[in-house]
């Protein structure tokens, strides 16, 4: 709400149980519903919101053991600042 010039990336991710297809919907569906939890409780402007699904293909840990696949059944919120406003900074230096 209060830097409106921080972009949110917000990415779903999954363990590897499962077909590729189901794993991209779930990772997909599970961002979405951070999306919809911000949007119900902030006044985030929406438009800074990307939304991405990664499936099973960006794991943390180890899918072999039941930890390492809790891990991985994660969401990830990047934070991204306007980059022009970044190079204007560098350029001044």
């Amino acid at each position: 709400e209060n830097n409106p010039d921080i972009s949110i990336l917000i990415e779903g991710h999954t363990d590897n149980v499962g077909s590729s297809e189901l794993n991209w919907n779930l990772s997909t569906q599970r961002a979405l519903a951070v999306v919809k939890i911000i949007e119900t409780n902030s006044k985030v402007d929406m438009s800074r919101i990307t939304v991405a699904g990664r499936g099973m293909y960006t794991p943390v840990a180890d899918n072999k053991s039941e930890e390492g696949k809790r891990k991985n059944r994660r969401i990830e919120i990047i934070l991204t600042p306007n980059l022009e406003q970044l190079y204007k900074i560098f350029e001044k230096n």
